[in-house]
């Protein structure tokens, strides 16, 4: 079956009352599973390729393989757990739920993010979280370089080394609701710190760009 047969299919399983859908050697095909915008449990027993997932509202999505460009782009609400490695636009304009990498994610990971949380078990690559707005990253491993580029809000946490920081993109404080908060959803799917949550590194706004059109230009320069 080709892509769009396999999303018909899966539409055509759910308008019949299925609540949970196995699809099996997808074989790294792009974009399924997307476009999704009711409960549903749905499993992908391979990789995916490009796009996978992406405009989903409400389903929980396990992929037992690797995803390729733009997983879960646009996810407005459900969850979706990857338990390999992830390309780049990891959740990019993600708005809601929970998306989860067990391994390794690409550049740009979190792209203009406008809410939600996303979850990776090793190393993010460049300009992970550049332009996020709201929400929040949490990388267990080490972080590439220009980490939190033109951070709008949102929050970062790490638990290795950041290559460097992004223009705006500040330290801060974890505070114990964060701390509890980090707990207990890192537990929920089975994941932990490297050395506790209270010794992650938080990032944030250093908001220094925020009514960035406002500045006068010599402003613009000690900004940059």
């Amino acid at each position: 079956m080709e892509g769009p047969a396999i999303n018909l299919r899966i539409r055509e399983l759910l308008g019949e009352g299925y609540g949970h859908i196995v699809v099996q050697n997808p074989l790294a095909k792009h974009s399924l599973g997307v476009g999704i915008l009711n409960r549903l449990k749905l499993d992908f027993e391979g990789s995916l390729g490009y796009f996978g997932c992406g405009l989903i509202d409400g389903p929980n999505v396990h992929i037992k393989g690797r995803v390729g460009w733009s997983c879960a782009e646009n996810m407005m609400a459900g969850v979706v757990v990857i338990d390999k490695n992830a390309g780049s636009t990891f959740g990019a304009a993600l708005r809601g739920g929970d998306l989860v990498c067990k391994g390794d994610v690409g550049s740009r990971t979190g792209i203009d993010m406008k809410g939600g949380t996303i979850l990776i078990g090793g190393r993010a690559g460049a300009f992970t979280g550049f332009m996020m707005q709201r929400g929040r990253i949490v990388i267990l491993g080490n972080a590439g370089p220009n980490l939190g580029d033109s951070l709008y809000d949102g929050t970062i946490f790490v638990g290795g080394t950041i290559a460097s920081l992004g223009v705006d993109a500040v330290p801060g404080e974890i505070t114990d609701v964060e701390a509890g908060w980090l707990e207990r959803k890192l537990a929920a799917y089975g994941m932990k710190a490297p050395n506790g949550v209270g010794n992650l590194t938080k990032i944030v706004a250093g908001k220094q760009l925020w009514n960035y059109d406002n500045l006068e230009p010599a402003e613009k320069k000690i900004a940059l």
